[in-house]
């Protein structure tokens, strides 16, 4: 249960000023919105301006509300309108305080006379945070459930295509040209030009499906079939002992259905891992060949390998030399104490471009930024 604080007794009564202005003020806002307030303090008038304006104001058009209603109840300039509540007379009540129904009987009769406002927590919210390994059957389900949010995208590329242009710069178009200088009785009046149009890159998904993986591995999965059903250019691999290619398999739209068929097609599912023989055979069939060309490939692995370090080396150095970007995903860098001393982590990390976490459904939505870059 969150201690109540000043700030947080004035954050929620601040709000109520906002709500009663017309504002649309959330639960989720008012609470970032004391943090805030217990981050920079209550001396300094331009600090609790600001911390008010960057957490409850969703919009330009509230500003001026925004501004009469902190004048109001921080500046007493105008007159606090009746329905809010002063400042200091109101408490917080979260959603643990009210377990027990004898909680109401028990309260005295001052209590009861002072407005009380509950401040509910959001199961969304602190799931996002939760490990994966640490979350119940039900919780990993609605987990899976968020992931369809998760809106994956490459970077843009510079494409052999062209498009059209309203600018007059690029290439001259000339059929274009000759087709307006119809209407301008063949003189070139206005010209058309084109310039090379842009195109998102692919991004390959190399996830561990070995028994070291198996707390994160089907949420993994889960996160790449969201993205193969929602990004058009995405391949799929599980690795293992060997290299299967399950795009096909992940392509369904019913996230049940694609991962029993995943899950059908890999036959070495919670084995050992030889990463050094995966990436060999992915950089043989498919990768050098033009599958990771200027793509941004991640690779969902803890880096534990039963493999020969030096043989991941190699095939790192390999894919390196042909990708945009290689992205490590470990979910094991989450705890304090991580540090990359397993042989297969410490032989690929050279040639890694960004190390990230993936353990929990917010460090997911931080790898799809650091994808997009």
């Amino acid at each position: 249960m969150r201690p109540d604080s000043e700030a947080d007794r004035l954050a929620v009564t601040f709000a109520r000023v906002l709500r009663g202005a017309g504002l649309d003020v959330p639960v989720g806002s008012t609470i970032t919105f004391a943090d805030a307030l217990a981050a920079v303090g209550l001396e300094r008038r331009a600090g609790v301006y600001w911390a008010g304006r960057a957490t409850l104001v969703r919009s330009p058009e509230d500003r001026d509300a925004y501004d009469r209603a902190f004048a109001s109840f921080w500046e007493g300039i105008v007159e606090i309108p009746e329905r809010s509540v002063p400042a200091g007379s109101i408490s917080l009540a979260f959603d643990a305080d009210r377990d027990t129904p004898d909680a109401d009987e028990e309260a005295s009769d001052d209590e009861q006379a002072t407005p009380t406002v509950a401040v509910r927590w959001s199961p969304a919210e602190v799931l996002r945070h939760c490990d994966f390994a640490e979350l119940t059957h039900a919780e990993l389900v609605e987990a899976r459930r968020m992931m369809a949010d998760l809106k994956l995208a490459g970077p843009l590329r510079r494409s052999r295509r062209r498009q059209r242009t309203h600018r007059e710069r690029g290439r001259p178009d000339l059929r274009r040209t000759v087709r307006r200088t119809l209407r301008t009785a063949g003189e070139p009046i206005d010209r058309a030009f084109t310039a090379p149009s842009q195109r998102p890159r692919r991004i390959v998904l190399l996830c561990d499906v070995s028994g070291s993986m198996e707390p994160y591995a089907r949420a993994f999965l889960r996160f790449v079939q969201a993205a193969v059903v929602g990004h058009g250019r995405v391949e799929a691999f599980a690795m293992g002992t060997r290299l299967t290619r399950i795009t096909r398999e992940l392509s369904s739209r019913d996230p049940d259905a694609a991962l029993s068929a995943a899950s059908r097609r890999v036959l070495d599912w919670s084995g050992g891992t030889r990463l050094g023989e995966a990436l060999r055979a992915f950089n043989d069939q498919w990768g050098v060949r033009g599958m990771a060309r200027g793509a941004v490939v991640v690779i969902l692995s803890d880096g534990w390998d039963r493999g020969d370090p030096d043989v991941l080396a190699g095939e790192m150095a390999r894919l390196r030399r042909v990708a945009h970007r290689i992205v490590w995903v470990n979910p094991l860098k989450a705890t304090p104490e991580y540090a990359p001393l397993a042989r297969g982590m410490a032989a690929a990390l050279p040639y890694v471009d960004e190390f990230v976490t993936g353990h929990s459904m917010a460090a997911l939505g931080e790898l799809a930024e650091v994808i997009s870059k």
